[in-house]
């Protein structure tokens, strides 16, 4: 396969820029327009063109893409630019910025200019600062010229960076970036504009009739324990921390306060009005979002933006201010998205894979044999909590031992798991919860042993020294470098040491970054266990996606969750393959139980 470097330099102003739109907003606006690209076969001398876009996609053409590898720093913008106003679409695509996200920590940035100063590369110019509100003809050939140097020169930083990294990255981390970008670049998803528009309707309705009674008592908005009541009387617990001025438990209700803000994507729609009102937002985040699906939809079909290791763990996260990874599960905007003409869409999700990663991981044996047997472990668990028979077990029975079995996993306390559960509707009183803890914890004692494992891989990795970690042959603790996965790359822990917090103990933590700001976050052994377990998780689910890809065009991921779309005569058969694949065993982890379920529809919704 050849290999070709490419980069777009686009025209842009003080308000027409990508800081002040999104990817997909930038590309599809009528004032998008391509000043210049560079093209650079692998061993041959890199090619700028500028002109008219009918010149420049004759020149684009001369190109043999059908059987090219293509690199681009940021593909999800140039890749965009090559389908959606040029009609070309590589074979395959690969990504310096995602290479250089699974591979580094907070270490390096994740700029052209950033990287190539780390690796010695050369030097990042600035050019384009010069190219602020300047269309193609506005250049004098002069400037053009220098602006040709500055592509040129960012293209081969692009093809030595992509040289550099790809010895680092497995090809099943390659192929899932492709993919990736592809969801993003070649979109294929349709959104019905009649349902996101009563959609709309219906979200502002319901926010104007909760903002008038919020309105009769602002007392209740501003002050914390009445607001804490009403959060809830919504069955959210209300976020707390530890004030540092008192040093005492308080409610975390300010801006800066993470946990508070993420309750503006609750998937109850009052709760986010709830929340904007607090904070002074005017719109609510199902609002602006259907705002957006709206516009979208007047634009083309529904790019799905995902960033490729977006978490330490390896998981996806949600980008273009279009987060498809925290779509509430009763939202009409999942009504809205629907497979093109002449198709399905399939959704499969595994089945409890992160319970089922850790029972393996701990080589807990009757628990592994039961998911394995297709035994019900909620009611197992409920029948030790409860002292009586499996068959006997009631529904609210069960669902405390779906919680346990889904929640206690990672070391969870009697404080955090009845709050867990109030979430759900269900009030245990706190020695109640610290029973069926320990009851959990002597049920399945591999768990805790796994979580003191990780803690002695934690004072390992401080000391710079290997240690073993779960299962033999699976994780492999190599000290600074951190926990190395089955896919060869690590769960890092950047600047691990132990700090003293404002109870006065003593704990590890690690620094992680928040913008540009490095926080120091606490971790220990159930925590890593967690972070191993969804880390594991995520490669079991790119394989399977991988293996879904060959057959069916995948068309977005959510957590544990796969989608792709298929002909609509074909609807039971790929149902089947889809089911079989998502059961597949890797092979790294054949031991490891593995079930799914699936749905499928014309839209996403319908999915459920």
């Amino acid at each position: 396969m050849k290999l070709i470097t490419l980069d777009f330099e686009t025209y842009y102003d003080k308000k027409y820029s990508l800081s002040k739109l999104t990817t997909e907003e930038y590309i599809r606006h009528p004032d998008f327009e391509v000043i210049g690209v560079c093209v650079k076969e692998k061993s041959a001398i890199s090619r700028f063109f500028s002109g008219t876009k009918e010149k420049t996609k004759a020149f684009l053409q001369e190109f043999d893409w059908d059987n090219s590898l293509v690199v681009a720093h940021n593909a999800m913008f140039d890749m965009a630019i090559l389908s959606w106003v040029f009609d070309i679409k590589p074979k395959r695509v690969a990504d310096t910025l995602s290479m250089s996200r699974a591979i580094h920590s907070i270490e390096v940035g994740g700029s052209l200019k950033a990287l190539a100063e780390y690796y010695k590369l050369g030097e990042k110019g600035t050019e384009v600062i010069n190219a602020l509100g300047k269309r193609r003809i506005d250049f004098t050939d002069e400037e053009l010229a220098r602006y040709a140097e500055y592509c040129i020169n960012d293209v081969e930083l692009t093809e030595k960076l992509f040289g550099v990294l790809l010895p680092k990255l497995s090809v099943l981390e390659l192929k899932l970036i492709d993919l990736t970008i592809k969801m993003f670049s070649e979109p294929v998803l349709e959104l019905d504009v009649d349902v996101l528009e009563a959609h709309l309707q219906g979200v502002q309705k319901k926010k104007q009739d909760l903002m008038a009674k919020i309105e009769a008592d602002k007392k209740v908005i501003m002050s914390n324990p009445k607001f804490a009541e009403l959060l809830k009387s919504y069955g959210v617990v209300p976020p707390t921390k530890i004030s540092p001025t008192t040093g005492k438990e308080t409610y975390a209700f300010a801006k800066s306060d993470e946990d508070f803000r993420a309750l503006l994507d609750h998937e109850n729609e009052e709760v986010q009005a709830l929340v904007a009102a607090r904070l002074g937002v005017k719109s609510t985040i199902e609002e602006t979002r259907t705002e957006r699906f709206i516009n979208i939809a007047m634009r083309g079909t529904l790019p799905i933006p995902l960033r490729y290791y977006a978490a330490h763990t390896g998981r996806w996260g949600g980008d273009d201010k279009v987060n498809m990874q925290n779509l509430p599960r009763t939202s009409a905007l999942k009504d809205a998205i629907c497979a093109p003409f002449g198709y399905r869409m399939i959704d499969c999700d595994s089945s409890q894979i992160e319970a089922r990663t850790l029972a393996w991981l701990a080589e807990q044996t009757d628990l592994v044999d039961a998911f394995d047997k297709g035994e019900d472990v909620y009611k197992i668990m409920a029948s030790s909590i409860y002292g009586k028979p499996v068959e006997k077990i009631t529904k609210d029975e069960r669902f405390v031992g779906k919680t346990t079995i889904l929640g206690a996993g990672y070391g969870m306390g009697a404080k955090k798991f009845q709050a867990q559960l109030k979430n759900f509707g269900v009030e245990l009183d706190e020695d109640e919860c610290q029973r069926i803890i320990t009851v959990y914890r002597q049920q399945y004692p591999w768990i805790p042993m796994l979580w003191r494992s990780a803690n002695d891989a934690l004072e390992a990795m401080m000391e710079d020294c290997t240690s073993s970690l779960g299962k033999f042959g699976v994780l492999d603790v190599q000290g600074f470098k951190g926990i190395k996965l089955p896919n060869g790359l690590y769960i890092q822990y950047p600047e691990l040491r132990k700090d003293t917090n404002v109870d006065g103990k003593e704990e590890i933590v690690y620094s992680s970054r928040r913008g540009k700001t490095l926080i120091p976050t606490r971790i220990y052994g159930g925590k890593v266990i967690e972070n191993v377990c969804q880390a594991l998780a995520r490669i079991v689910i790119g394989e399977q996606m991988l293996e879904i890809a060959k057959r069916y065009k995948v068309v977005m991921t959510v957590h544990d969750a796969v989608a792709c779309i298929v002909p609509k005569e074909e609807e039971e058969e790929a149902r089947a393959f889809v089911e079989k694949t998502m059961r597949m065993r890797p092979a790294w982890a054949q031991e490891l139980p593995l079930d799914c379920e699936s749905g499928v529809g014309k839209s996403y919704g319908d999915c459920k």
